[in-house]
This record gives structure tokens, sequence and C-alpha cells, in this order.
């Protein structure tokens, strides 16, 4: 029974699931954050493109 306390207790203290999970949580920040901003420049110089062209 002391060695399920004692691995229960390590496995409290343990922070690596913790980090990997952070980790996650910022990488699919970064990417919603690049999907967002790729979506916005591409309508933008769809726009551009049609305006040049129609000049030509």
């Amino acid at each position: 029974m002391t060695k399920f306390i004692a691995h229960a207790a390590r496995f409290v203290r343990d922070e690596d699931g913790i980090s990997a999970i952070e980790y996650a949580l910022l990488a699919s920040l970064i990417a919603l954050a690049i999907v967002g901003t790729v979506g916005t420049l591409g309508t933008t110089l769809s726009g551009i493109f049609t305006k040049v062209a129609g000049s030509i």
C-alpha cells in the first residue's frame, strides 16, 4: 500500500504532462492566428488582383 501512495504522490507532483498540454494549446493558438491572418490577407489580395486585372 505504501508503494501505491508513493507512486500516486509522484504522479501528482509530475508536471511533464502539464507542460505538454501548455505547448499544445500555444501551438493551436498560433495556428489559429495564422489561419485567420492568411484568410483575411487572401481576401484582400484577391480584391487587389481583381482591380489590377480589370485595369489591364
